[in-house]
């Protein structure tokens, strides 16, 4: 299992976020993983993770995905969550990613779901993705922190 680069800022994954959730991802062969217990301040009604949550992870984890199959960093284009049923605050949840498909490296799509302890789908997520436009990219670089190598070595390229 390859540990995948953070952030500094980020919601989902960035160190220094003091209002972030400081997710860290990884990557087996082409799937990517993470874990996530959502808290007590991450709810809608009551004893129920808010959705938007949810979606923001299921969003993160399949943007990792596009990075670990095509070696390129994607903006979300379109995303569709199918929540199954609700999240409880304070219990874990198994988060994973994989690429679908890659169009002439101008879409991506990939899709993800969202497990509970028990292995149940509480949510699924499809999402068509577009690449960082070349300008963009130096600035993210800088921003990543931890073993740039994972990506740089398979040969992140820009679009």
């Amino acid at each position: 299992m390859t540990h995948l680069p953070h952030t500094r800022s980020c919601f989902v994954c960035g160190e220094s976020n003091i209002h972030g959730l400081r997710l860290r991802f990884h990557a087996e062969e082409q799937r990517v993983h993470t874990r996530f217990t959502p808290r007590a301040e991450h709810i809608g009604f009551k004893g129920v993770t808010h959705g938007g949550i949810l979606a923001t992870v299921l969003d993160e984890i399949m943007v990792w995905a596009v990075a670990v199959g095509t070696r390129r960093f994607a903006y979300c284009a379109e995303m569709t969550v199918r929540f199954q049923q609700p999240a409880k605050p304070d219990a874990e949840l198994l988060v994973t990613a994989e690429l679908v498909a890659n169009r002439r490296n101008k879409i991506f799509e990939a899709k993800a779901e969202l497990r509970d302890a028990a292995g149940q789908i509480v949510a699924t997520a499809t999402g068509k993705y577009l690449p960082v436009p070349a300008g963009e990219l130096p600035a993210m670089l800088t921003e990543l922190i931890g073993d740039l190598g994972v990506i740089e070595a398979s040969g992140l390229k820009e679009p």
